[in-house]
This record gives structure tokens, sequence and C-alpha cells, in this order.
């Protein structure tokens, strides 16, 4: 099922240039692609190995949050537009993390697009909540937090009330 996504900054941290973020994604388990489009300028960080890198949020970077349902824990995925990546495994809200083994994701920076192409085919079976969000950086050194939904106070993209989608089990599961 495809979904489209557009994505709101956090009132606190607004955007100078950035007038905004929308995600096309076709979420499952399995092979999954998301394209987030940055209608603005963005401060695009230099062409990079595609390798995992920690940290990438302090700069612009677009991710994946995946809360299966029966437990606290849930899986973070970020992608740069430089082609470096990250994921990993919390087992509580902010709690527990450590790396998610991963087959690399393809990240193809195009124009104002980013498309992500990963395999989610390892996360837990059943319903899952989803949150998808992007960091966005300007050449000023603004910095935008953009979500489909916020929670009250800071930018906090781990917050349940970020994770606004649902995906139902696929039949037979």
């Amino acid at each position: 099922m495809t979904i489209h996504v557009p994505l709101m900054p956090h009132p606190d941290h607004p955007p100078r240039g950035v007038k905004g973020v929308e995600v096309t994604a076709d979420i499952r388990r399995g092979a999954s692609v998301l394209t987030y489009r940055v209608d603005g300028q963005a401060l695009v960080p230099a062409p990079a190995a595609p390798e995992r890198t920690d940290e990438l949020w302090k700069h612009t970077c677009f991710e994946l949050f995946v809360k299966p349902s029966g437990g606290e824990g849930y899986f973070e995925f970020n992608f740069a537009p430089s082609t470096a990546w990250a994921a990993y495994r919390f087992d509580a809200y902010r709690d527990g993390m450590r790396d998610q083994p991963l087959d690399a994701p393809v990240v193809e920076p195009v124009e104002d697009r980013v498309r992500v192409s990963i395999d989610l085919g390892g996360l837990p079976e059943g319903e899952w909540r989803v949150a998808i969000t992007a960091v966005i950086e300007e050449a000023d050194g603004t910095k935008s937090y953009w979500s489909a939904a916020h929670p009250a106070g800071k930018p906090d993209f781990h917050d349940p009330a970020c994770f606004v989608l649902e995906l139902p089990a696929p039949s037979g599961a």
C-alpha cells in the first residue's frame, strides 16, 4: 500500500527557507521504498560511502521508526542524502539502543528528493505503528524537525505521539 504523508515542522523550530517536506512510502514486511521530497533548499552533506554511520541526525537526515504491536521495543532507521545510513533497535522509549542488523539500504539523492529502498523483512510480524520524520539543516545552520505529528514540548521523534501511521498485519499473519 502506497501512502503520501505531508510532514510538518515542529512549532518551536521553524524552517527559514524550506517550505515543506513530504514522503511517498510503500512500507511493508520486505522490500520497502520511501521517497522524501524537500520543497526548499536543504543543506546536503557531501557524498559519502554508503555505509552505516552514527549521528546522522545532526545534519539533514530522513528517518523511519517502526514499533511492532505487543511490546515497548521499536526500530529506528536513518538515511542521509550523503548515502550514509544507520539502523537501531530499542527495548523501550530511548532505552537499550543497539545496532539493528540490516542489509545496507540503497539511498539515492536526486534533485529535491531522496529515494530509499530498504528490506524490512527481518522485523517482527503483526501490526506496526510507524513514524516518518526528517531533520533538515539549511545553509545558514537553521535546523527544523519534521514529522506527521509532534508531542508537546521539545522535538522528540522517539515519543509515541509521533507513531501515528498504522500498518496492519498482513492477511494470514
